[in-house]
């Protein structure tokens, strides 16, 4: 069963789509990529498996169950977690108290030191106000809060904003790692593709909301000329 499954999804903002006719699913211990151009839709996609945005048609699936008429926070507590593109930390919290807020998932939940396991540099930064954090280590705080909540379901939306090429390669590897040791369904949204594509199993492009390209990440890689055409034309799709 797939722990994410959309089918024939419309949805977008205020009644108006921005994704339209969307199929995509993501298994557990998988890593997926959704790729596109600004605005084709990707953003509205997780928001919408978030329950945040309404659909408007079609149908979303997260751990087995629709989440039609469900609440963000239903969501959630069931064990669907996104890191924002804004990252969501309270920047006046340490990255403790940051870390303690995202949990309370009881004794089931994952510990601190398992979360230390994949963030290490997080562990001399416990007492540090948020704020003062570089955009690298706010990023691993955020993925350290989305972790604390014990997630089946993992959604990141670009991962590599603000930050520099080569902490993106460092932050990827790690997602692709807790995948398979967690058994744990991820979705990324993400502009360096390469580096997206190098992590994934898969890879879905949007293009205008619509899906354009999808296919297995290691052939994608591969045929430039396909995710080129797939982005109309864009000149750089490396994030540089």
């Amino acid at each position: 069963m797939s722990e994410i499954r959309i089918t024939n999804l419309v949805a977008g903002h205020n009644g108006v789509p921005a994704v339209r006719d969307l199929t995509l699913t993501v298994e557990a211990g998988e890593v997926v990529a959704l790729l596109g151009p600004n605005g084709a839709g990707k953003s509205t996609t997780l928001w919408t498996i978030a329950g945040a945005l309404p659909i408007i048609s079609g149908t979303v699936e997260v751990l087995g169950q629709s989440i039609a008429g469900r609440s963000v926070h239903d969501i959630a507590r069931a064990g669907v977690a996104l890191v924002p593109e804004d990252r969501g930390l309270f920047y006046q919290l340490t990255v403790r108290e940051n870390l303690a807020v995202h949990g309370g998932r009881g004794a089931d939940g994952i510990t601190l030191n398992e979360i230390f396991q994949y963030l290490p540099a997080l562990v001399p930064l416990l007492e540090r106000r948020c704020g003062f954090l570089s955009g690298g280590e706010q990023q691993m705080l955020a993925l350290g809060c989305a972790l604390a909540s014990n997630p089946r379901a993992l959604m990141i939306d670009e991962m590599s904003l603000g930050l520099a090429p080569i902490i993106v390669e460092r932050l990827l590897p790690i997602v692709r790692q807790l995948a398979k040791d967690l058994h744990m369904a991820v979705l990324i949204v993400e502009q360096h593709i390469h580096a997206a594509l190098a992590v994934a199993d898969r890879a879905y492009v949007l293009s205008h909301g619509e899906l354009s390209l999808s296919g297995a990440a290691a052939e994608l890689m591969h045929r430039r000329d396909l995710l080129e055409s797939s982005y109309l034309g864009a000149v750089a799709i490396d994030g540089n």
